[in-house]
């Protein structure tokens, strides 16, 4: 597998990244260090996590993800040097109060953050630094509109950005980045950055996939025209595209295990709506119609997408891993990409 240059940085990742938010709630240390293994053995060299991870978060397994990593790399030398490694600081609390006291993300918090962060990871630099969702008010994790009303912004994008800069003068991050951001978003960090000699972000890492395509909706044309790499997530639209769901939906009994069906905080999000559900399933009958399986189509979608740098995977076990690999020898006609715009254009993007 290729790698591709970040943005306008110096990182060269595969287009493939393995996440790990689910290390440390459904996958325990020693599955995690095997699926890692495995990744790095079949050519993968870029791992995303976050401060707050796993997923679904806690207070009492809050940063383990990081920790059960930098174990990982202690127990392998040599290791830290083929991995590009990129972490996310946690915006405003929504909620998770044992990340931060207050609801800002002041320039204290993400020093704070970032030398917290190093610790669990055990290493000296993060490669890739992500800010995980915006400080100001945006619509985002399933909320349809931005309102005015409800912005309580306490520090300004280039206060943000100085402290990142620091960090990297510091030699403690190599690169920065964003996550669920907005057009303005990354707009305003390109022009602030560039305006005042501050580091640029290379990437932002929002949801993609064929049941969320709001990033399509202009972003996309941002994200392009500004040199900024799209790393995908939630490619498989948390499960629901893998079809696993498509005969009994996520409640009951009979639902499969996954986390659509095991966390009831999944079930009222985004990706629990019926709407989200019912888009799936056509996309999943598409796929099956054409000798694919869901969990190809939804990969390939990504995979050998033009707007996307590198697509982060998530698994629980070694054989996911496998199955979300081997989808990168797969090739979409231009019949089944026709056919999944059809669909959005009547079914739009549920999930986002």
């Amino acid at each position: 597998m290729n790698t591709i240059l970040l943005g306008t940085s110096d990182l060269r990742v595969t287009p493939i990244c393995l996440g790990t938010m689910t290390f440390g709630e459904q996958v325990d240390e020693p599955t995690s260090h095997a699926i890692m293994d495995r990744a790095i053995a079949r050519g993968i060299n870029f791992l995303d996590t976050a401060e707050m991870y796993p997923v679904p978060p806690s207070a009492p397994i809050c940063g383990a993800t990081e920790t059960f990593i930098g174990n990982w790399l202690s127990q392998r030398p040599g290791m830290r040097q083929k991995v590009v490694l990129a972490s996310k600081v946690a915006g405003p609390a929504r909620g998770m109060p044992w990340i931060r006291e207050g609801q800002g993300m002041t320039a204290a918090d993400i020093e704070a953050s970032c030398n917290a962060s190093l610790k669990r990871l055990r290493t000296d630099v993060i490669d890739l630094y992500q800010i995980h969702w915006p400080e100001r008010h945006v619509p985002a994790f399933g909320s349809l509109y931005y309102d005015p009303a409800q912005e309580k912004s306490q520090t300004p994008i280039r206060e943000q950005l100085e402290a990142l800069a620091k960090l990297v003068q510091a030699g403690k991050v190599r690169h920065i980045g964003l996550s669920n951001e907005t057009p303005y978003g990354v707009h305003e960090f390109v022009r602030l950055a560039e305006e005042h000699g501050l580091p640029r972000i290379a990437t932002t890492q929002n949801p993609y996939c064929l049941i969320s395509r709001v990033y399509d909706n202009g972003l996309d044309e941002t994200c392009h025209r500004l040199n900024v790499g799209l790393l995908a997530y939630s490619p498989l639209g948390f499960g629901l595209l893998t079809g696993k769901y498509d005969a009994t939906g996520i409640h009951g009994p009979d639902a499969p295990r996954g986390r659509m069906s095991l966390y009831q905080r999944m079930k009222n999000q985004r990706w629990g709506r019926e709407s989200a559900l019912a888009a799936a399933r056509r996309y999943n009958e598409l796929a099956r119609d054409h000798g694919l399986t869901p969990t190809q189509l939804a990969l390939a979608f990504c995979y050998r997408n033009w707007r996307v740098a590198s697509t982060i995977i998530g698994v629980t076990t070694l054989a996911q891993l496998d199955e979300d690999l081997d989808a990168w020898n797969v090739q979409l006609s231009d019949e089944v990409l026709a056919a999944c715009d059809a669909i959005r254009l009547e079914m739009r993007d549920p999930a986002n």
